[in-house]
């Protein structure tokens, strides 16, 4: 039996309704399942007719738009990877060093969003760029038009263990390492996530399309659903498209979620239209869960997973009361097909109750990071991805997440904290908002713990009134030396707080900030 590509199930699911409206762009402009077929089609001849093929390179340099998801599906087809560039919009990294990522991972074609002219202009300036082209018109350059190419329809040049994509990942623990995922499980992970979704989904993309809500889009319109797209997030657009486009389903960041319920209109928008509210990456504080649940009802669900991993567990909304030692929200069960085990520094399996590395093993787990063999050995070990992540699981089989290894704080006593949990306890406080804990490098070696804090809408906190909080539940070992208040939390690319940014907005140099 010949391999199946993923884009292939697409195009057959457009054929079959092609009337149906599939897809709709951040202006407006709608598309039908036929059109979006013959698109994809159409900019695949045309990416054949400029050497694209089997084992190629894409990079994506775009925010959401439909043409990325067209010019992504057409380069798959091919049997091109496609490495998504989202984070380098975000970072606004130099040009120079936007080229020398496109020419690592061996890129033969570069496609650029036009809403990026300053990037583009300084990008096409540099020797020895690969080929480019451009998304929609633009003065800079070409652009890749799919009515120039009414070709044949290609074929499926892919094979099983080729890679689909190249994934950066979040950076949170220090420079994005790009993730190589291949095309022979993402079929099956499409079909778990469209299972998820149900029948005729409306999904509503307003984070990224490079990282989950991609996945999530690409299950909705297998599913026979349509995509609604936003370049980016803003809460009164966001709550305007729930209502108009009878939105089911949306993913959610955890600090854009909470933007959503600080806005006047949250209240009184008609919401009834969603069956899911998804949310994950960063923790949520108690009180703003209870908010989601009382403005959206029972459909929130909370999401755990990694870039090398995918989707890991997931809490349902009858499971949000369940707390950990912190007071923090489970990170929920397993998804199915996906086996976790929490482990030792040996690798053995460590009973319910105890905090050890999180292992996992599924589908959609990566096949390794881009020419990096020693850190993907080090990562995949026997059959399981090593997610240095800590937490343990309850006797029910629930999972609490306790946070990175690398940013565990050493404490001149000997003793060590995670900032993930002491960040959960925290946010039981009403007056904080968001926070992020992490330690600075003391003289002799060892690390103070610091906090760096949101208010909540309304409350002004006190920092000694804080530090008594935390004295009082968890004793003075876990107590913060210093708090800084922040107005707002400066973000990764997928929504997470960013460390490297909160450090220099405080002064802390390399020296001192010890949270990788």
């Amino acid at each position: 039996m010949s391999f199946r590509n993923y884009v292939e199930s697409l195009l057959d699911v457009l054929g079959r309704a092609p009337g149906r409206e599939v897809l709709v762009d951040p202006d407006g402009r709608r598309t039908t399942g036929g059109a979006l077929a013959e698109d994809v089609l159409r900019t695949a001849a045309g990416l054949s007719a400029l050497g694209v093929g089997r084992g190629g390179t894409v990079a994506l340099l775009s925010g959401n738009r439909s043409q990325a998801l067209t010019a992504r599906y057409a380069a798959n087809l091919l049997g091109a990877r496609v490495a998504f560039l989202h984070e380098v919009i975000h970072t606004q990294l130099a040009p120079a060093v936007v080229a020398h990522l496109v020419r690592s991972i061996d890129t033969g074609l570069l496609l650029i969003d036009p809403a990026l002219p300053d990037l583009a202009a300084g990008l096409l300036a540099l020797p020895d760029l690969p080929p480019a082209r451009f998304l929609a018109p633009s003065p800079l350059g070409e652009h890749l038009d799919p009515r120039g190419h009414p070709g044949p329809r290609p074929s499926n040049a892919a094979r099983p263990e080729d890679d689909w994509c190249l994934r950066m990942t979040g950076g949170t623990t220090g420079v994005p390492k790009s993730v190589c995922m291949t095309y022979d499980r993402y079929l099956d992970v499409l079909a778990d996530r469209a299972a998820l979704l149900g029948n005729e989904p409306r999904f509503l993309a307003c984070a990224s399309l490079a990282h989950s809500a991609g996945t999530t889009a690409d299950a909705a319109l297998l599913a026979g659903g349509r995509v609604v797209l936003h370049r980016e997030f803003d809460p009164a657009r966001v709550l305007a498209a729930l209502a108009r486009e009878r939105i089911t389903d949306v993913w959610l960041p955890t600090t854009l979620l909470g933007r959503l319920l600080e806005h006047p209109a949250v209240g009184t928008t008609d919401t009834s239209g969603l069956r899911r509210v998804c949310y994950g990456g960063h923790l949520l504080s108690p009180a703003r869960l209870r908010r989601a649940v009382e403005v959206f009802g029972p459909v929130v669900y909370g999401w755990y997973g990694q870039t090398e991993a995918g989707l890991i567990a997931e809490v349902r909304p009858d499971e949000h009361t369940l707390l950990g030692r912190m007071g923090q929200v489970t990170a929920g069960r397993p998804v199915p097909g996906v086996e976790i085990a929490v482990c030792d520094a040996a690798g053995a399996r460590l009973p319910a109750g105890r905090t050890g590395e999180i292992r996992v093993r599924s589908p959609q787990v990566m096949n390794g990071y881009w020419k990096q063999p020693g850190l993907s050995a080090e990562t995949l070990r026997d059959g399981w991805l090593c997610t240095g992540d800590a937490g343990y699981l309850d006797e029910a089989g629930c999972l609490y997440i306790a946070g990175r290894y690398k940013q565990m704080i050493k404490l001149a006593v000997g003793h060590q904290v995670f900032p993930a949990e002491l960040e959960a306890l925290l946010l039981t406080h009403p007056a904080v908002g968001q926070c992020m804990v992490f330690g600075v490098r003391r003289p002799d070696d060892a690390e103070d713990i610091h906090a760096a804090i949101v208010p909540s809408p309304g409350h002004t906190p006190d920092p000694a009134r804080i530090k008594e909080f935390v004295t009082a539940r968890k004793g003075p070992l876990h107590t913060p030396s210093v708090l800084h208040l922040l107005t707002e939390m400066p973000l990764n690319p997928v929504g997470k707080p960013d460390r490297q940014r909160v450090r220099a907005r405080l002064g802390l140099t390399d020296e001192d900030f010890t949270a990788s």
